[in-house]
């Protein structure tokens, strides 16, 4: 029986579904506007099971209940329109001209609100927005991320310079419209790049990061640290790909691209040890204070790359039960695929961002003697045509 609550949210989604979004014709962020999100659902779960029913059983989808304003990292550029105006939003999809929008469908409202604040605060303080055509100019990104469980807010500025004038009156002036805001980061990116941010930070308020609940653990997020930007269905995410490892209390757990540790953590009490390989240096920074943070004493993190790790592992005559892997939208490589075969490793978590390039290294594990047995879909990004899929994989 559907509660008085279920029953508005499916009213409230039905609602914005028959509006939809004003930016989408520009934007092209989101591919599934003008639909229901029944139908997207359907046409994922399409998509996924045509792509991998060769190697294994795809289960539903696991949906979102509430698919809106679920982004807790937002990310805006900054521009001028014709009329000279600043502007701030994001790139229209293909090119690097910006659409300007003050609230997004899919990003958390606050930072939305957030980053709409220090626009408007650029005139007082004469601050000029950087210009890719000339490389004049100061401010270049706004990158604001939320914590959804403790309220913590993140914002950080990239500049081009390291001198920021009148910062403080600026850091003062931002606290006063948004004092919901914890830790304010001056990040100094002078590259000519298509990055966003660059090596060189100030904090100019508060920690320099913020912490995050996800699984009944606490997980710290610096600037520039990889994780997850829809904490609800992440939750499903690893629940389910814990599931899919079997985990005993026995295994040696490999936590391969491990990023901040969360997998790591999460997976720490189903087995003997876990060992978490991550190449960004920041991460693995914030890894190691996360297992502290939560007293975790059987993970241990390096900063590495996973296939050279695995490769001296094999070298050393070791060998790993359980490998999660949580590559990159390109997917594995065969390298890595082939370190994982040399330590004999026994099964795979596979969590993917892109079926295709899953379907592709499923393929290849299959030469290496290893099997997919199920599939799982999660809809991690609602609107967008982006699709994570879950894969447990076993060697023969």
């Amino acid at each position: 029986m559907q509660t008085r609550e279920n029953v508005q949210k499916k009213e409230s989604i039905e609602k914005k579904e028959k509006i939809g979004c004003q930016y989408s014709k520009k934007c092209g962020g989101c591919a599934y506007q003008g639909i229901t999100y029944e139908k997207q659902l359907k046409e994922k779960q399409k998509i996924v099971q045509a792509l991998l029913k060769e190697f294994c059983k795809v289960q539903p989808i696991l949906s979102m209940e509430n698919p809106y304003y679920y982004r807790n990292k937002v990310h805006a550029v900054f521009d001028r329109d014709r009329k000279g105006k600043v502007i701030s939003g994001i790139y229209q999809e293909g090119t690097h001209k910006v659409v300007p929008i003050d609230s997004c469908i899919i990003e958390d409202q606050k930072s939305d609100a957030i980053i709409v604040s220090v626009r408007k605060l650029l005139p007082s303080f004469k601050i000029k927005i950087y210009d890719e055509d000339t490389g004049y100019g100061l401010l270049r990104h706004v990158l604001v991320r939320r914590s959804f469980s403790s309220g913590q807010v993140m914002v950080v500025l990239v500049t081009t310079s390291p001198v920021f004038p009148s910062k403080n009156n600026f850091v003062k002036a931002l606290l006063k419209e948004h004092n919901e805001i914890t830790t304010i980061i001056q990040n100094v990116n002078d590259r000519n790049t298509s990055m966003v941010l660059g090596k060189k930070e100030n904090i100019l308020y508060g920690k320099g990061y913020i912490e995050d609940k996800l699984c009944g653990y606490t997980f710290r997020i610096s600037s520039r640290s990889f994780y997850q930007v829809n904490p609800t269905q992440t939750e499903k995410l690893y629940k389910k790909a814990i599931e899919l490892a079997g985990l005993t209390g026995k295994e040696n757990v490999l936590d391969a691209y491990c990023g901040i540790g969360t997998i790591s953590l999460i997976a720490s009490p189903y087995c003997k040890q876990v060992a978490g390989v991550e190449l960004n240096t920041e991460a693995v920074k914030d890894a190691i204070n996360n297992a502290k943070r939560n007293k975790i004493e059987n993970v241990r993190f390096f900063q590495g790359d996973a296939s050279e790790f695995m490769v001296q592992l094999a070298k050393d005559g070791q060998t790993l039960d359980i490998v999660f892997m949580d590559p990159p939208r390109s997917g594995s490589t065969e390298e890595f695929i082939d370190s994982l075969a040399a330590v004999k490793a026994k099964r795979v978590v596979y969590i993917s961002c892109n079926p295709e390039t899953l379907a592709r290294d499923l393929q290849y594990f299959k030469q290496k003697g290893y099997d997919a047995k199920v599939a799982v879909p999660v809809d991690m990004f609602p609107w967008t045509d982006s699709i994570e899929t879950i894969c447990q994989i076993v060697k023969k």
